[in-house]
């Protein structure tokens, strides 16, 4: 009976140090060799600092910067979800409606268009990183205004930023806000340096 208890103890602890430690220990080894970036939370950086992930969408407010979808969750990570609300609901068509009002409210150049969805959709997250670049394009005239610079550059900033289905099939176009943004950024800055330096 010894014996085997012995035997059944050994093979727990072999078991606990080679499964519990070891492939851990190699999952995250070969995880920071072959994806560094990802591994480390997918983290963007902005004058040497970070600024957020690109996994998680981050709150821009103003007329001079891109817009992610609206959130059921007020861009609460401790309380992702979307809002449940099914597609029949008239809570959610109200929902929808006062959405679209507030936009046509500060974009009134909108009225009768056909807007995106995910403009006035929440995501089934509610922090989902990119919006469509029908959602992009639209956001450029705005955003091109609010900042004083011309519609083709900020055209040309999310044509940079748009993200292709991988191999032409596996998921929808998408553009990422905040490395949207952070382009926009880096834009904004090198024209007060040509400012500072004339």
């Amino acid at each position: 009976m010894s014996r085997i208890f012995g035997a059944a103890l050994r093979l727990t602890v072999v078991s606990w140090v080679v499964f519990g430690l070891g492939y851990p220990l190699l999952e995250v080894g070969v995880n920071q060799l072959a994806f560094p970036a990802a591994a480390n939370g997918s983290l963007a950086r902005f004058g040497g600092r970070v600024v957020g992930s690109r996994l998680i969408e981050q709150r821009f407010t103003g007329a001079g910067w891109f817009h992610g979808r609206p959130s059921a969750v007020h861009m609460n990570a401790r309380s992702s979800g979307g809002s449940n609300i099914g597609p029949s609901s008239a809570l959610l068509a109200r929902h929808l409606a006062a959405r679209r009002a507030r936009l046509l409210a500060r974009h009134p150049g909108l009225a009768g268009r056909r807007l995106p969805a995910d403009m006035i959709t929440s995501s089934g997250s509610g922090l989902d990183p990119d919006i469509t670049p029908a959602n992009a394009y639209l956001q450029a005239r705005w955003v091109a205004r609010a900042r004083g610079l011309p519609l083709a550059a900020v055209r040309r900033l999310v044509a940079r930023h748009e993200r292709r289905p991988w191999l032409g099939l596996f998921g929808q176009a998408r553009v990422d806000v905040l490395s949207l943004n952070l382009g926009l950024a880096r834009i904004m800055a090198k024209a007060r340096y040509a400012r500072m330096v004339r």
